[in-house]
């Protein structure tokens, strides 16, 4: 079994800091330009599902190093392991890490600066939402070294409509920061000083909710997108019957009558 990579100054390839109910995931390999190697797949896998069961964490933020977001898949490690089977096995490893995102009950927000291409704009997508500095570009360049990025397309069809996704995905061409929020990619975009400030205000918005009605939400959102609509109103109106049963709804419900602030149980 190979040692877990390291980068130069001997830090975990991706970093974990906690915050008044954010936890943050850094990726940490400045110098490949976070490119996700299968040990940042499997750390960032690892970390979702520790935080999926961590109750004091409320909202996730993906972040990165150095100059830029993420630029996809390592593809000299993918040169260097030209197999079929290793390749089913890397997107297979990949396609989990993206849907653990939308799994767990945290929202996670993707933090951009610099370039996010192909696996790395599939990562932005893939985060239920994303804010991005000024100097955010995003691509889905496959198709540029003759590989059209098909799983990347996955998310970010699901995001963008139809025209713009193929022509992101035929083209190979960035677009940016202004241009990624017209189409629905992020929600949205500050300046790269103010950043974090956007980006904390955003994950405070939402620390502030009840952690029952956020997870129950978030689940039902995802789940429905895949349903026609009669099935999606009939899962929807159960979930929302569910959720009156929880002491957080009647909660909510009575300060907001009484004109009062919620007290939340469930944190």
């Amino acid at each position: 079994m190979n040692a877990p990579e390291m980068v130069a100054a001997g830090e975990a390839i991706l970093l974990r800091t906690d915050a008044e109910g954010v936890a943050t995931l850094t990726l940490n390999r400045p110098q490949q330009y976070n490119a996700l190697s299968e040990d940042l797949l499997q750390a960032i896998i690892g970390a979702l599902e520790a935080i999926e069961q961590d109750r004091s964490v409320r909202v996730v933020v993906m972040a990165a190093t150095g100059p830029a977001f993420c630029a996809g898949h390592d593809l000299k490690q993918m040169r260097a392991n030209p197999e079929q089977d290793y390749y089913r096995t890397l997107f297979a490893l990949c396609s989990k890490m993206m849907m653990t995102l939308t799994r767990i009950p945290q929202p996670v927000i993707a933090r951009v600066h610099g370039i996010a291409t192909a696996a790395g704009c599939q990562l932005v997508a893939q985060c239920d939402l994303a804010v991005a500095a000024e100097n955010a570009r995003f691509a889905v360049s496959g198709i540029n070294v003759g590989l059209f990025c098909s799983t990347p397309s996955v998310a970010l069809s699901r995001n963008v409509l139809r025209k713009q996704s193929m022509e992101m995905l035929l083209t190979g061409e960035f677009i940016d920061a202004r241009t990624a929020q017209q189409y629905g990619l992020v929600n949205r975009v500050a300046s790269l000083e103010g950043l974090d400030v956007e980006v904390g205000n955003l994950a405070r918005s939402i620390v502030d909710k009840s952690a029952v009605a956020v997870a129950t939400g978030k689940r039902m959102f995802y789940k429905q997108l895949e349903m026609g609509m009669e099935a999606a109103y009939q899962y929807a109106a159960e979930t929302m019957a569910c959720n009156m049963m929880a002491a957080d709804a009647g909660e909510g419900i009575d300060a907001f009558m009484h004109k009062r602030k919620p007290d939340w149980t469930h944190r």
